[in-house]
């Protein structure tokens, strides 16, 4: 065997005894990178699962980070360098089209930690939000409460052979997470830290001298006399070039970015007896941003228990406690989104370092606390008679979160502002399982199981703000705390304001619960090892479905033909060879309880540009929710029809293994607001009928390249090809026109909707003329410096009907390629990440030329943050169009901003020593001991003009506001006494 792997047993929640190759105490991989569990249930699934030991070498805060580019399939989006911000994940492509973060949210896998199903925020709050750029609260990732350092392994589940005992919570994909649990053999203390830094980056800066010359060009050619009319305001900040506050020194970055500290820590303590035994871990993380003085501190604490008061009686628990601190950034929009007020934006930040110092000095009036508590635990009991085994558990997942933000009138023209956040998300599980094994003849291996779990999911946020405090020393919105008057009568203020106007101060709250029964029944079936057949069949009521179609059956059946021990017992060349298929359908659950009562009222009349009326005439009032939209009655399940096909081989004596996935997923019945019953007041009617599918392949080649005695190389690639297309539409419609947005039937629901740009009309003799009229654009005739977009339909109008599908925003091929090399002590471990086929709207340049209608509003359009003074793309590549053009020339929905966004990254490059073999010789009792050193984030090779490809939102726009994923370098190490 390899020097450096070991053979070790390891119990699966059957516990079927089963072994797998792991990482040694030095931390290098193995050939496969993964662990391949020879039972039926991996016989039958394609799950791939990795030990953390390289994982955890990446300075990751979120989950997220950790498991991006380490398994086919799992798309991984970090919109943000910022930490503790929202990342999202995609198992085999997005089950729907992302029309708002509601459906980013619904798209998510499950996560499930030692057997609790993780709860994650819910996206109702975004209904009194007038912006979705970031949900009311701390807006902290759930998924930041995971230390990697706790974790034994992780496995991806991707298909509903190993998916389906998770019922409808799991319909798209299960990362399952097993933490380090004990052993029950030997006292252990295990010590893991690193501390590093994070490298500023290297940017170019602008002044106001280099905008007036910017636009100057465009002057130049589109007017006479230097300004386009006598009626035209030119920007003030712009108009004295000799004002050093916007045309002087341009040294802004030396208070925004910034290098910065980050380091983790974390020491478990093992030990007992093979009869008691548990596990105690206390960690601290700290990632601090590179800009805008970001960051984030997790303290977390996790304790496992295992006791076998007899033999046949074996009872664990679980709790995991993290506290999140999250330090946001001070950006403009987010501020105003926050506060749903804008005020002047006629002069944006100064370049100059000292005025913008002056302008952070605001901030220190104020506070911006953001805090998150999360508690996750379990206790099970398992008793095992013989060939039977009935296992009980009950499970909790609990997270609670907290914003409290106070602006000094100095930041808003005059007017203070407060608010305080305060949300929680709860889960109860109850679960319950029996499972009998029946072997007849050492040929025929049976395995029968019975489940049913409850599951109650609670979620409750209360908001309030208030505008236009007393002064700047009352902070918060105080309330008169006292229910009676000093004569004993009602206090007619109890509860009312008193340091900020009655008026002028909001509440919100809201609650939303969603239960879910579940009952299933599976059998496994193996003959002599070489044939297998699995069947489960669910039965889930959920308290989303509406009374007649509460219920919603589930079947799946997957079968596994083992040919090396059928047909290839002799040939010493294929040491595995396992051809797999799955089918099935899975239920997909409601996020909302909207969809359950039929028709409906609510209890606000907001309406578009103003969410949050309360009522008429100061009065409340219920109506019918004409914003959210008409829903019926008759709605039924959305579920996933889904087909896996694969295969394992392991050869050259298990140096070389590869498994492929095809899949297909059919996602059918999903609901969608279809313009309609405007006659009634209502904005929408929410049917059901919208049909897509996603195909692709998911690949896995792992081989040990060199295997010495001193030197090793270990290289394992994983790619996935996903494509989608939307296959019906709810009333048998063709297409459909949903905000900037064009769904038609056959097409990928991924692409933008755009008019194709061929270059500039420089004349108007240019311009086509038809019946002596020329092309115009919605009724506006094109002239010279307009852009020659493209007629399609050649009826001399460009509208919405000259548009066209084009691009991607998820990729199509995406996946990692991982190379570990040994020599002696010394491993040498390097990741890269890629995204290949996916194209991005490149909306930060777009703003940057259509400065004409950005100036002078009071919107979200036309705030300019500190880093408007940055350079950013190749400004040559666009045209000189005349921007004061009514067509808006430098608009988004063309294609001269739609951009190939794909990338190579070199994530991380990593080397380390092993001293633990130096100091057992000097008989130092040190099990292990392994330092090493990382670089992440070290390159990425794109023709993306803008900045990193990944650092754009859900809909594939770049707005400019993600903040760079820094380059790390960190020191660490692993000990094990």
């Amino acid at each position: 065997m390899h020097k450096g792997l070991s053979i070790k047993s390891f119990v699966l929640q059957d516990t079927t005894k089963i072994k797998f190759v792991s990482l040694k105490d030095s931390l290098r991989k193995d050939s496969l990178n993964q662990i391949k569990q020879k039972t039926i249930y991996n016989k039958l699934s394609g799950g791939v699962q990795k030990n953390t030991g390289n994982l955890s070498l990446f300075p990751a805060i979120s989950l997220q980070q950790n498991l991006k580019g380490n398994y086919a399939g799992l798309y991984v989006q970090e919109p943000s360098g910022e930490p503790g911000t929202i990342q999202n994940m995609f198992l085999r492509g997005a089950p729907m089209p992302l029309l708002s973060k509601k459906d980013v949210y619904a798209s998510q896998p499950l996560v499930v930690l030692d057997g609790i199903p993780l709860i994650g925020e819910h996206p109702f709050a975004f209904d009194i939000q007038q912006y979705d750029f970031n949900r009311i609260g701390p807006a902290t990732n759930l998924l930041s409460t995971i230390d990697i350092n706790n974790i034994a392994s992780v496995e991806v589940l991707s298909d509903l052979a190993s998916t389906a005992i998770y019922g409808p919570r799991g319909v798209n994909g299960v990362i399952l997470l097993k933490s380090k649990s004990p052993d029950g053999i030997a006292r252990s203390i295990s010590f893991n830290s690193y501390i590093g830094m994070v490298q500023k980056p290297t940017v170019s800066t602008i002044n106001g001298k280099y905008e007036n010359t910017f636009r100057q060009r465009f002057y130049d050619i589109y007017t006479t006399n230097g300004r386009y009319s006598d009626d035209e305001a030119y920007p003030v900040y712009l108009s004295d070039s000799l004002n050093n506050v916007y045309s002087g020194k341009s040294d802004w970055t030396d208070l925004y970015y910034k290098n910065a500290l980050v380091y983790g820590i974390n020491l478990g303590l093992t030990g007992g007896s093979d009869r008691a035994s548990f596990r105690f871990s206390l960690g601290n993380t700290k990632s601090e941003g590179v800009a805008d003085g970001t960051g984030l501190d997790r303290y977390s604490a996790m304790f496992n228990i295992n006791m076998k008061p007899v033999k046949w009686l074996l009872f664990s628990a679980m709790i995991n406690g993290n506290r999140l601190n999250r330090t946001r950034n001070r950006s403009l929009r987010d501020r105003f989104a926050q506060i749903n007020y804008f005020p002047d934006l006629s002069a944006p930040l100064a370049p100059n370092k000292d005025y913008y110092a002056s302008y952070l000095n605001e901030y220190t009036k104020g506070f911006d606390d953001n805090k998150t508590n999360s508690i996750q635990g379990f206790a099970k009991l398992v008793g095992t008679l013989g060939k039977f085994k009935i296992s009980s558990s009950f499970n909790v997942d609990y997270n609670e979160g907290y914003r409290d933000v106070f602006y000094a009138r100095t930041l808003l023209q005059g007017n203070s502002y407060a608010s305080n956040y305060y949300g929680f998300n709860q889960r109860l599980m109850m679960d319950n399982k029996a499972t009998y094994d029946l072997n007849l003849k050492n040929v025929h291996d049976f395995h029968f199981e019975l489940g049913q779990s409850m599951m109650w999911d609670i979620y409750k946020y209360n908001n309030a703000y208030a505008y236009k405090g007393a002064n700047d020393y009352i902070k918060i919105n105080l309330l008169d705390s006292k229910p009676k008057n000093d004569d004993g009568s009602d206090n007619g203020n109890y509860l009312t304001p008193t340091a900020f106007p009655r008026e002028l101060t909001y509440r919100f709250l809201d609650k939303t619960a969603d239960n879910l029964l579940s009952f299933y029944g599976k059998v496994n079936y193996s003959y002599n090892d070489k044939y297998f057949v699995s069947g489960t069949l669910r039965l889930d009521g959920s308290s989303n479905a509406q009374p007649t179609k509460r219920w919603f059956y589930s079947p799946v059946l997957s079968a596994a033909w083992n040919i090396k021990n059928d047909l290839l017992k002799d040939t010493k060349l294929v040491d595995d060879l396992v051809l797999r298929a799955s089918v099935g359908r899975m239920g997909r659950a409601f996020t909302y309880d909207n969809y359950a009562q039929g028709p409906q009222y609510t209890a606000s009349v907001g309406y578009t540009g103003n969410l949050t009326v309360p009522g008429y005439n100061a009065i409340g009032v219920l109506t019918r929710p004409y914003s959210f939209g008409w829903v019926g009655y008759g709605v039924p399940w959305s579920y996933s029809d889904q087909l896996n096909i694969g295969v394992d081989v392991a050869m050259l004596k298990n140096r070389l293994h590869v498994s492929a996935d095809f899949y297909t997923k059919a996602e059918k019945n999903q609901l969608l607001g279809i313009p309609s019953y405007a006659e009634y007041g209502y904005k929408q009617s929410i049917e059901s009928g919208l049909n897509m599918s996603n195909t692709g392949v998911d690949l896995t080649i792992s081989a040990l390249v060199i295997a010495q005695s001193k030197f090793s190389w270990n290289s394992a690639l994983n790619l996935n090809h996903n494509s989608n297309k939307l296959t019906a539409l709810p009333r048998g419609l063709n297409e459909i026109i949903i905000g900037n947005r064009f769904l038609k039937v056959g097409q990928p629901v991924d692409q933008y909707w755009l008019l194709e740009n061929e270059g500039i009309y420089t004349a108007n003799s240019q311009v086509p003329v038809v019946n002596g009229q020329p092309l115009k654009y919605n009724g506006t005739p094109l002239k010279a410096g307009d852009p020659r977009w493209k007629d399609q339909n050649g009826d001399n109008i460009i509208d919405e009907k000259d548009k066209v599908l084009k691009g991607h925003s998820l990729p199509v091929l995406s996946g990692g390629f991982d190379n570990s090399f040994t020599y002696g002590n010394w491993s040498l471990g390097t990741n890269l990440y890629f995204n290949l086929g996916r194209k991005l709207i490149n909306q930060d340049m777009a703003n940057r030329f259509d400065f004409v209608n950005r100036e002078g509003n009071t919107d979200v359009s036309s705030v300019k943050e500190i880093t408007f003074w940055e350079k950013r793309g190749d400004y040559s590549k666009y045209p000189l169009y005349n921007p004061w053009s009514t067509v808006i020339p430098y608009r988004t929905d063309q294609d001269l901003f739609l951009e190939n966004a794909s990338f190579l990254k070199l994530r991380s490059v990593s080397l380390g020593y092993d001293l633990g073999a130096v100091l057992k010789k000097k008989n130092i009792k040190i099990n292990k001991f392994f330092v090493y050193g990382s670089v992440n984030n070290v390159f990425v090779i794109t023709p993306y003009t803008g900045q990193d490809p990944e650092l754009v939102s859900y809909d594939g726009i770049d707005t400019g506001y993600g903040q760079p994923i820094p380059r790390t370098y960190t020191l660490g190490v692993k000990m094990e006494l």
